[in-house]
C-alpha cells in the first residue's frame, strides 16, 4: 500500500480544505494526506473522494508507460512489409502537428505529468512513423519536404510556449480540428478502397482504449474542457478506424478463403 501513499502525497483531493490545510468532511477535520494514508494503515476500503483520484493517477501512469510502444506495431508492420499501402500520408503528418500542439498546451497549462506524459512518447513515435512513410514512399514530392521543413521551424517555438496566450488557446482549439482531419482522410481512404492496407489493428486498438481512459483521467484531473473534448473526439475517430480494420480484414479473409 506504500504506492498509494506515494501517489497521493500532495495530490489535490476534492474535499473542502480549511485555511490551516485541513480537510473538512462531515464536520471532522483531517490532514489530506491522512485521509488517504488511512487506507493503508487501517485496511479500510477508500472513500469515493479518495478512490477516484487514485484510479485516475494509476491509469494515468499506466498510459504513460503503455504509450512508449503504442505506435511500434504500426512502424514494425510498415518496415516488415516495406509498404505503406492504404496509408494516408497527410493523415499521419497532421497527427504529428496535433501531438505537438497538445503537448505544448499541456505543458503551458502546468498539468501533472500523469495527465499528458504519453503525449511526449506519442510525438516521438509519430515522427518516426512519418519518417518511415516518407522512406517507403519514394520519390518524396517537394511539397512534402516543404511541409516537413516548416514543421521543424515552427515546432520548437510552440513547444517552448513562446507565443501569445490568446493565440495559444486558439491554436489548441484548432488542434481538435487537426486531429479530426488527421483521421478523416484515412477513414475515407479505407472506405473508398474497402481495405485498411497496412494499418495496424494493435496500434489503433491501443489508441482507442487510451482515448477512453484519458476522458476519465481528464475529468478527475479537472483538465480544461478543451482537453476533454480532444480526447472524446479521439474515442470517436479511433473507434471508427478500428471498426473499419475489423470489418474489412474479415471481408478480405472471407474473399481469400473463397478464392482458395
Amino acid at each position: 500500500m506504500g504506492i498509494i501513499r506515494e501517489i497521493f502525497w500532495g495530490h489535490k483531493i476534492k474535499v473542502k480544505i480549511s485555511k490551516e490545510g485541513k480537510n473538512k468532511k462531515n464536520g471532522v477535520s483531517r490532514d489530506r494526506f491522512e485521509l488517504c494514508d488511512g487506507i493503508s494503515r487501517n485496511g479500510e476500503f477508500p472513500e469515493k473522494d479518495c478512490l477516484l483520484p487514485l484510479i485516475s493517477k494509476l491509469l494515468g501512469y499506466i498510459l504513460v508507460a503503455a504509450s512508449i510502444t503504442v505506435k511500434l506495431p504500426q512502424i514494425m508492420k510498415i518496415v516488415h512489409h516495406k509498404s505503406v499501402r492504404g496509408l494516408s500520408v497527410v493523415a499521419f503528418e497532421l497527427e504529428v502537428v496535433g501531438y505537438t500542439i497538445s503537448l505544448a498546451y499541456c505543458l503551458h497549462k502546468g498539468l501533472p505529468f500523469s495527465a499528458f506524459g504519453e503525449m511526449a512518447f506519442l510525438l516521438i513515435q509519430a515522427l518516426i512513423l512519418v519518417a518511415c512513410i516518407y522512406y517507403y514512399s519514394q520519390p518524396v514530392p517537394m511539397t512534402t519536404w516543404f511541409r516537413a521543413l516548416l514543421y521543424c521551424a515552427v515546432a520548437p517555438t510552440v513547444l517552448a510556449g513562446q507565443i501569445n496566450p490568446t493565440l495559444f488557446d486558439a491554436l489548441y482549439a484548432s488542434q481538435h480540428a487537426i486531429f479530426l482531419f488527421a483521421r478523416l482522410p484515412q477513414i475515407w481512404k479505407n472506405f473508398k478502397n474497402k481495405s485498411t492496407g497496412e494499418l495496424s489493428f494493435l496500434t489503433f486498438f491501443m489508441n482507442f482504449a487510451g482515448s477512453i481512459v484519458r476522458v476519465f483521467t481528464s475529468i478527475q484531473e479537472n483538465a480544461p474542457v478543451s482537453i476533454l473534448t480532444g480526447f472524446a473526439l479521439g474515442v470517436f475517430t479511433n473507434g471508427t478506424i478500428l471498426s473499419q480494420i475489423l470489418m474489412y480484414q474479415k471481408a478480405a479473409a472471407v474473399k481469400e478463403k473463397k478464392s482458395n
